[in-house]
């Protein structure tokens, strides 16, 4: 798949200071006596009181059954769906790890295990609780009652120091063809795996990645979130014993094609097209290729095209970005040098610079040791 706090203070001009008077948002008789804006103010005030009252009801409702979830040296959020503690989040916050920290609301800290991961790549996981009973959960909804337009609330644990963060919006979008829903809610980094909510406090997707145009940082009011008709399937395998039980290769949002295995020292030829898997963050085309990597090997990626202006990604056995390169080949071609953090399988993104390009291309994986010339 970076914070200024502002204080804005504002002051006020008090008028008739010389009669003594102070007026505070004044009216004239005749605004006052006016028709069309009698009442105005007090709808207003209603509506904006409703508003709050929803927002209040959804987070008193889910915020206890929403977790945070340390895995290693990340972190992330999750929801409990069921009193004896099973707990749904993204794939890339605990691919690698086989049990996890989870902590409650309360600061409750509890060990669960990792038990299944959404096939084909598919950005969702399932963390099961040792030993507990009647937890609070949050219900999953009707897949058929999430429209464009509906308000959205997100909680979560954003950049691992919030836990408990609230945010408000609606659902922008809904892309049925990669079974996500786009919405302006906001969501950062640490809010991976937790809940996307309707107006009910039922969840209707789980929130996993941002819209970030490359160089930038942070949320800019595009939030993805795996829709609630691809969790559910996944949640039936996970009770039927049927979903895999290990990352079957690095999570891509939403699945796509299974990743090609990709040999060192022998070139690839690929095409994107419209058949490619579409990267959520800037809808560019991507094919993906895997490869074992040992911790500390060094690894030179090159894609080379004319047709394309090549651009790659290499994301480690948990999903987490390793690194990108753009133009590092020369003109347009890109080339990726970097040393492997840790032992595992490694998914390389065959990828475009800007949406929309297809075309063919090379790309080829060398191994070495310790050092590699750039």
């Amino acid at each position: 798949m970076n914070i200024n706090l502002r204080l804005i203070t504002s002051g006020l001009a008090i008028v008739g200071t010389s009669l003594g008077i102070n007026l505070l948002n004044a009216f004239s008789t005749v605004e006052l006596l006016n028709p069309v804006t009698l009442g105005r103010a007090s709808h207003q005030a209603l509506a904006q009181d409703v508003e709050e009252d929803v927002n209040v009801r959804v987070y008193q409702a889910a915020s206890p059954a929403v977790v945070s979830i340390e895995a290693g040296d990340g972190n992330g959020s999750g929801t409990i769906i069921s009193p004896d503690g099973l707990i749904l989040t993204n794939a890339h916050v605990v691919a690698g790890a086989r049990t996890v920290q989870v902590v409650l609301p309360d600061g409750t800290k509890l060990q669960g295990d990792v038990v299944a991961f959404g096939e084909a790549g598919l950005d969702l996981a399932a963390v099961q609780l040792r030993g507990q009973r009647n937890l609070p959960t949050v219900p999953i909804a009707d897949p058929a009652s999430v429209a464009v337009g509906q308000r959205a609330f997100a909680i979560g644990n954003p950049f691992g120091q919030f836990q408990g963060t609230f945010t408000t919006g609606i659902v922008s979008r809904i892309d049925s063809n990669r079974g996500l829903i786009q919405t302006d809610t906001a969501i950062n980094p640490g809010n991976s795996g937790g809940p996307l909510l309707n107006s009910r406090g039922e969840l209707i997707g789980v929130n996993s990645a941002i819209f970030s145009p490359r160089g930038a940082g942070g949320n800019i009011g595009i939030g993805f979130a795996i829709s609630v008709d691809r969790v559910q399937p996944f949640l039936t395998a996970v009770r039927d014993g049927t979903a895999p039980r290990t990352a079957q290769q690095s999570p891509m949002l939403a699945g796509g094609q299974p990743a090609q295995r990709i040999t060192p020292n022998t070139p690839i030829v690929g095409q994107l097209s419209q058949e490619s898997g579409i990267l959520p963050a800037d809808n560019s085309y991507f094919n993906a290729y895997t490869f074992e990597g040992k911790a500390g090997q060094q690894v030179v990626i090159e894609m080379t095209s004319s047709e394309l202006d090549a651009y790659l990604i290499l994301l480690a056995p948990d999903g987490r970005d390793v690194a990108q390169d753009d133009d590092g080949g020369g003109g347009s071609d890109a080339r990726l040098v970097t040393s492997l953090p840790a032992d595992g399988t490694y998914t390389v993104l065959a990828n475009t610079y800007r949406a929309g390009q297809t075309g063919r291309y090379n790309i080829r994986l060398t191994t070495g040791g310790n050092r590699l010339e750039r």
